[in-house]
């Protein structure tokens, strides 16, 4: 299964991007994981929230093949603690699910073409975090959520998970 990380715009805060960095090189162990980025689009404060939306919607789009499953990463989502994000992988990976895009969108969300597309929303939490806050955030999760499959200790809950898992087989 591949997985894509889809952000609009580039961050100008160094550490939020060495952060998400460093998880997206862990997780090359685990999976094919890809960061791309929607181009920041051009004179975006001169424009209506409704057009800078459709602007970066129509470039998401783009991005997107027609048999991706479309994840956006938006606080109206469906809240998983890490375990359960983990099943919910693992389970897109034995329905042979080919590429997950998750999207995190700009400053004021996403379109309605973007929502129409999404094959789901989810959330990190009910509190709202910057778009460029959220990338090292969701990376790590990722990351985790790889561990956990696994059975690696990274995250503690993840090796009891793991060895009460294997007695069931």
């Amino acid at each position: 299964m591949k997985i894509l990380f889809l952000c609009v715009g580039k961050t100008n805060v160094s550490y939020f991007e060495e952060a998400t960095n460093m998880y997206a090189k862990r997780l090359s162990h685990y999976c094919s994981f890809k960061i791309e980025f929607v181009p920041d689009v051009k004179n975006a404060k001169a424009l209506s929230e409704q057009i800078l939306k459709k602007m970066e919607g129509d470039a998401i789009l783009k991005q997107i093949e027609n048999n991706d499953t479309v994840i956006l990463l938006d606080n109206n989502g469906v809240e998983f603690s890490s375990m359960d994000f983990a099943k919910w992988l693992e389970t897109k990976r034995t329905q042979a699910v080919k590429r997950i895009v998750f999207v995190t969108g700009g400053a004021f969300g996403f379109s309605e073409e973007v929502y129409h597309r999404a094959d789901g929303l989810l959330s990190l939490s009910r509190l709202t975090f910057s778009h460029q806050m959220i990338r090292p955030m969701f990376v790590e999760q990722l990351y985790r959520a790889m561990t956990i499959i696994k059975g690696e200790p990274y995250h503690h809950e993840a090796t009891l998970w793991q060895s009460t898992y294997n007695k069931m087989k």
